[in-house]
């Protein structure tokens, strides 16, 4: 929800983001609908979503392994994370999910399949930073198994839902 208390829902079967007023039934198309795909305008099996003070969404293209951003009223999205196919290097992602965007609009990204959280600085979209996990999987201080979603709370502490080691870990972030 944002601070206008529109409701945002990405739905995984119509590849698509819709935005909800109270009371609305059909609500207002914001990413994907063009039926699934790779294109700038398509999604494929869109999961997590954040909405910035800009009202841009961000949507992890789960299926399509890249993290979207929508700005308001665009007919397509901007490629900000992943999109170069599913793998472990710095540019790629596999299966991203939960994300979120601080307010110097830095990307911070569940990286699910390659056990990592994930960073993307406003000035570098090509190549990302592992900033915890990335050390195969397991259930170590620094290890996850399928990471799923994450936020930060007011002291800037990172925490992770690792939803196979069934617990949530709480990261320092310099």
């Amino acid at each position: 929800m944002d601070d206008q208390r529109y409701l945002y829902v990405s739905d995984y079967v119509k590849n698509e983001v819709r935005r909800y007023r109270l009371g609305e039934k059909n609500g207002t198309l914001i990413a994907g609908g063009n039926g699934i795909g790779d294109g700038l305008n398509q999604l494929n099996y869109p999961t997590y979503l954040f909405v910035d003070r800009d009202h841009s969404v961000y949507v992890s293209d789960n299926n399509n392994h890249r993290v979207m951003k929508w700005v308001e009223g665009a007919k397509e999205g901007i490629v900000v994370a992943g999109g170069q196919g599913a793998g472990n290097a710095l540019t790629q992602l596999y299966w991203p999910n939960g994300i979120f965007v601080d307010t110097l609009s830095t990307l911070y990204v569940a990286d699910s399949n390659n056990n990592r959280v994930m960073r993307w600085t406003q000035g570098d979209k090509t190549q990302g930073a592992v900033i915890v996990g990335g050390n195969g999987q397991g259930e170590g201080a620094n290890q996850f198994n399928y990471p799923i979603g994450l936020s930060f709370d007011r002291h800037d502490n990172l925490y992770v839902a690792d939803m196979n080691n069934a617990r949530v870990q709480r990261f320092s972030i310099e």
